[in-house]
């Protein structure tokens, strides 16, 4: 069962989807839920379906006191590195939301101060406090949705079914039309990297 926050009702969670993925950006939600809110569905987006993301989201963004959701892309994580860019994906969708949390905790065990506000990183967050898990719920639908839409500009790569991960579909796409603008190319998007021409 998800707990309803670690240190009181106006604390954020935060959380991002996409960091391993080869192509695309790396997305990150912050929100604020209610002190009432109650959802027995809501987990980690990783143990639920699609179909549940997909059902939750309007229901997190309706119930939500607020939230936020930004987009880093391929040529920032490439100048900055994933991890910075993950954690500046998490700074942005901080600064979207409409009132200021007192708190924040954050999925995972790395994090940057946000503004002077007091944080907690937590492992595996997303399946311990129902705010980082709605923000993962929301990073991933969210992110899920712009590939679907790149997948229109760039259908070879399949991204409406891998949405940018390292899949053999995807690698062998990646070696037969080479790389995308989409694609991050400080990743190693083919194992012999040597045989891509960036």
């Amino acid at each position: 069962m998800l707990q309803s926050y670690l240190k009181s009702h106006e604390e954020a969670g935060t959380d991002e989807a996409g960091r391993g993925c080869l192509a695309g950006p790396v997305t990150a939600a912050a929100l604020i839920l209610p002190r009432t809110f109650k959802n027995g569905v809501l987990n980690d987006s990783k143990q639920l379906s699609e179909s549940k993301r997909s059902l939750l989201r309007p229901i997190l963004e309706r119930e939500a006191v607020c939230f936020g959701v930004a987009h880093i892309y391929p040529k920032e994580i490439d100048q900055i590195n994933i991890l910075n860019a993950s954690i500046l994906a998490m700074h942005k969708a901080l600064a979207l939301l409409k009132e200021q949390p007192t708190f924040v905790i954050v999925d995972g065990n790395r994090f940057k101060p946000y503004k002077k506000i007091p944080f907690e990183c937590i492992v595996k967050g997303d399946s311990k406090f129902m705010s980082i898990a709605g923000a993962s719920v929301l990073a991933k639908t969210y992110r899920d949705a712009y590939m679907e839409e790149i997948h229109e500009e760039y259908p070879m790569y399949h991204w409406n079914k891998n949405k940018g991960y390292p899949t053999k579909e995807h690698r062998e796409a990646i070696r037969k039309y080479g790389v995308s603008p989409y694609h991050r190319k400080s990743f190693r998007l083919l194992p012999e990297q040597l045989s891509l021409d960036l």
